[in-house]
């Protein structure tokens, strides 16, 4: 399918989500929540001034962004690869493109140490061109040929894009080709002259959340107005409702319809003829790609004989009618989970992971049979497919480590040959020392909680070494080891360490992982990151004077509870994009269509739970908390800069101390240009710096 980083009294530290929690009826600092009002602005440019004149005056942010920027636009990273017209295509940033360029070379001449490239569409001549910051968020093209494609360019960053047609052989946009305006928005290609889209129709046709949930087909050389409705869902839909078009390499195509009443469930339909058939599956399974005829599911609940998290198959004649009987192909076991499913011209590729170990198995259906072969891969680490195509068997997949430099693998799905290495990542920083060690806590609940520690072979066990660590915990998303060239210069080439907490929350062991910590259940995905914290101080691994923590978007509401429930543990919290009102996120940017993981105010029993743990509604006047850093981006549509601005006025208003940062460009992600993210990435590593080696 073509198509989500002092000490307190030790009773209010311990007190946690039981603690009484003032009911957020009154609320002084709703104006921050016009995200480009003049007035809201203001404030932000003042702590901005006030916040860099600390951290840019510090003599190691010179050092720490030209290095981050070097590493960003070195120009022997590797080029990741995606196959199109039996051409390998790739999207380049370097500091000659800080945007970035879309280009093309052969296979044969991609293997090369250096290949010569074509350039298809330069990003940043075209933001002068037109007056635009453009930023990349890939192409959709048309199977089997691939010729023509729909590019998606969002402006500053933005999750809202604009579509334009456009030309690989040629190198342009096609004239009076597809284009569709900026939007909350999904297309895919029907056949060469037929688009299926969902976006902002006009008044009506998007849900409370900003998502579109009205899909049409659009003829070429029509109007939006003369577009066709196919379906339409509700304005109470989470998620919206999106057309999408599965394809394989015996030319078998299927158009589907993805209605999302919650974030992590719908209904499934699918195109027979004219008219929709609806799939007899739950709402938690979804289509994930098709290889001869047969249509590949991933499923987040059980489905009759298939289990939760596993991979199953049905023929496309039976899937058309909407009942049918499913054939597993992977089922996980208890510290198991599936992270990708790639097809090919006639097989498929997952990626398996073990206690957050990647693994990567091949699967093929012959005779009516399927069949599975393991793909020999380095062992401890990261593996990922980075480009299928449904035109060839060929495959490319990425290992990565913390201390291993990615490297990139050929792989032939039709034969049983070993992967091939035909690029390799050089070191960035210097790992001779370093080791990496994965241990496990014991949360409040009598759970095995493992984490990922880099440190020094030598590190002293007396709590000295200055410790920074992560965690996501949440939407079913897996945090894995990976190979971070910044991180190794900026903090551990330096002595320090890193760690990685699989909390639950996550995906690292399937969707009932991720079950666990959902809704008013979420009090354990906290109480697993304190575990892993708890657990390195009593190791003497690092100590509550050395330890720093950070996490974005839900990481970052992660690290606004930890800041509120145990700020006796850390002495440095970086928020990143972070929700932190958590009475009122429902009403701000995409926040109602995240229900399904955090609950609903409206829903008494999950507002209660919801007042218990949002970390602007539980700060405490006079309460002894670390210093934050708080940092958001102007243009982020999703979660919005509204939470960050709002957290970091409260802790002014109380006295507390803080830091606060609003990056104007950038989206969710801060990713306009590379010297964004080395700015950002300096930023963040001062002030670790200045908390926890000073």
């Amino acid at each position: 399918m073509r198509t989500v980083i002092g000490l307190m009294a030790m009773a209010l530290a311990t007190a946690g989500a039981d603690a009484q929690t003032p009911r957020m009826t009154d609320d002084p600092y709703v104006w921050l929540e016009g995200k480009d009002d003049a007035k809201a602005l203001a404030w932000v440019e003042a702590e901005n001034r006030r916040t860099l004149a600390r951290l840019e005056a510090d003599p190691r942010y010179a050092r720490f962004e030209a290095q981050a920027l070097a590493i960003a636009s070195a120009s022997d990273r590797i080029p990741m690869p995606e196959q199109r017209m039996g051409r390998i295509t790739n999207f380049w940033r370097d500091a000659d493109h800080p945007q970035g360029v879309w280009r093309w070379t052969t296979p044969a001449d991609y293997a090369t140490a250096t290949p010569t490239w074509k350039t298809l569409l330069d990003l940043d001549a075209l933001s002068r061109a037109e007056g635009k910051k453009w930023v990349w968020r890939g192409a959709t093209c048309l199977p089997p040929e691939e010729r023509r494609c729909l590019v998606a360019l969002s402006e500053g960053g933005e999750d809202a894009v604009t579509y334009r047609e456009f030309d690989l052989v040629d190198a342009r946009f096609v004239e009076g080709g597809f284009v569709l305006p900026t939007s909350k928005q999904g297309a895919d290609w029907i056949d060469a002259d037929t688009l299926i889209v969902s976006r902002d129709w006009g008044a009506g046709t998007m849900t409370a959340s900003g998502y579109p949930f009205v899909v049409k087909t659009l003829r070429r050389g029509r109007t939006l107005a003369d577009a066709q409705e196919v379906y339409r869902g509700q304005p109470t839909d989470q998620l919206g409702t999106y057309g999408s078009v599965l394809t394989d390499g015996a030319g078998n195509r299927l158009v589907l319809v993805l209605r999302r009443q919650t974030f992590f469930g719908g209904e499934t339909f699918a195109r027979v003829d004219g008219r929709l058939v609806r799939l007899d599956t739950p709402p938690r399974v979804f289509p994930a790609g098709m290889v001869d005829g047969q249509v590949l599911f991933r499923t987040s609940e059980a489905w009759g004989d298939v289990p939760a998290g596993a991979i199953a198959a049905a023929p496309l004649a039976a899937v058309r009618t909407g009942r049918f009987v499913p054939q597993v192909l992977f089922a996980p076991g208890p510290r198991q989970s599936v992270e990708g499913l790639a097809v090919t011209r006639h097989h498929a590729i997952a990626n398996i992971y073990d206690n957050v170990r990647g693994r990567a198995f091949v699967f093929s259906h012959t005779g009516g049979k399927w069949t599975r072969r393991t793909v020999p891969l380095p062992d401890n680490a990261s593996i990922v497919t980075a480009s299928t195509t449904e035109s060839s068997d060929a495959a490319y997949v990425a290992v990565t480590g913390f201390l291993a430099p990615t490297t990139l693998w050929t792989l032939d799905t039709a034969a049983t040959a070993a992967p091939v290495q035909v690029k390799a990542m050089p070191a960035r920083f210097d790992a001779a020392n370093l080791v990496v060690e994965q241990f496990e806590a014991t949360s409040k609940d009598g759970t095995k909680v493992p984490y990922f520690i880099v440190h020094r072979r030598d590190v002293p066990r007396d709590g000295s070494t200055p410790t920074i660590m992560t965690a996501y915990g949440g939407f079913e998303l897996s945090m894995t080891p990976s190979y971070s060239g910044i991180t190794g210069k900026l903090w551990l080439e330096r002595g320090n360490s890193f760690v990685l907490a699989n909390i639950r929350g996550g995906g690292e062991f399937g969707p009932a992982w991720h079950d666990a910590g959902r809704k008013t259940k979420r009090q354990v995905i906290y109480d697993d990151f304190a575990a892993v914290a708890q657990d390195l101080i009593a190791r003497k691994l690092t100590s509550p004077r050395r330890l720093g923590i950070y996490g974005g978007s839900n990481g970052g509401l992660l690290m606004g509870v930890m800041f509120n429930q145990r700020p006796d543990l850390f002495r440095a919290v970086a928020i990143q994009v972070p929700l932190l009102d958590m009475v009122r996120y429902e009403g701000i940017a995409a926040g109602a269509s995240w229900v399904d993981e955090y609950g609903s105010v409206s829903v008494p029993e999950e507002r209660r739970f919801l007042e218990s743990i949002s970390p602007y509604a539980n700060i405490r006047r006079g309460g002894a908390y670390p210093e934050p850093y708080v940092w958001t981006t102007t243009k982020d549509d999703r979660v919005g800069p509204q939470h960050a601005r709002k957290f970091a006025a409260r802790l002014k208003e109380y006295g507390l101390p803080y830091l606060f940062y609003e990056d104007t460009a950038g989206g969710h992600s801060g990713d306009a240009d590379i010297a964004q993210g080395a700015r950002l990435q300096a930023l963040q590593m001062v002030y670790f710096a200045q908390k926890l080696e000073d």
